[in-house]
């Protein structure tokens, strides 16, 4: 199985004050042709926001979004009603389908906030636009490997409007967990925080891997790790 590594160094960076953004993929002014995305997988941002700011009312088609709060937390509020406040670890999934507008900002006034954006196609455009939210279980707190986004929604996953199936991972020092890719099909692996190896490759914070290779992929914290697992059509 062939690894392809994105270092965390790497990435794009764009510092507006009230928000530090690194971009994993082309993104708004920073362009890379060698990396425009992945497969269906078109934006992983992470969004550092200074207390009290965010992101006004802005529109949105054609196009699956979602959330994932690292630390602090995200107020949301869209055209088709909804209004949360998202804790770490929660998700939100937004299919802006036809056209949407929505709202994201830091609720607190004095502390920051983080979370990963993450932008996915969708397999047909103009669908009706939708949303949904996951939230760990207690039993979640300490599984290796959790499905969170999925086509089906099955095993309480949030769904998309994709073939991509999308896990949590999240190990501790010296424990490893697999993952199967099957013939036609990629992975991208997104690391958060800790560091792990990726059938011996070794990844930091901010760091990637990706395979379209079938095969089995092993990960490894080194240290208390979490990270995202995309696996894509």
């Amino acid at each position: 199985m062939k690894l392809k590594l994105r270092l965390s160094n790497e990435r794009g960076h764009a510092e507006h004050g009230w928000l530090d953004s690194y971009h994993t993929f082309s993104f708004a002014d920073y362009y890379d042709p060698e990396h425009m995305g992945y497969r269906s997988l078109r934006v992983i941002n992470q969004d550092i926001i200074t207390g009290g700011a965010g992101f006004p009312t802005h529109p949105h088609r054609d196009m699956e979004i979602f959330s994932y709060v690292l630390y602090g937390a995200l107020a949301h509020k869209d055209s088709m009603g909804n209004g949360r406040t998202l804790l770490p670890g929660q998700i939100q999934l937004m299919s802006a389908g036809s056209g949407v507008t929505h709202s994201e900002f830091n609720p607190s006034q004095t502390e920051p906030g983080s979370l990963l954006q993450i932008w996915i196609r969708p397999r047909q455009n103009g669908l009706k636009p939708s949303y949904t939210e996951w939230h760990p279980k207690p039993e979640h707190e300490t599984a290796e490997k959790v499905l969170v986004i999925s086509s089906d929604g099955r095993d309480g996953s949030a769904t998309i409007h994709q073939d991509a199936d999308i896990y949590r991972v999240r190990l501790a020092e010296g424990k490893s967990t697999t993952h199967e890719v099957t013939a036609g099909r990629g992975a991208w692996l997104q690391l958060i925080k800790g560091t792990l190896t990726a059938n011996g490759t070794t990844l930091n914070p901010g760091d990637a891997i990706s395979t379209d290779d079938a095969g089995t992929l092993t990960l490894t914290a080194t240290q208390n790790a979490e990270a995202l697992l995309f696996d894509l059509a």
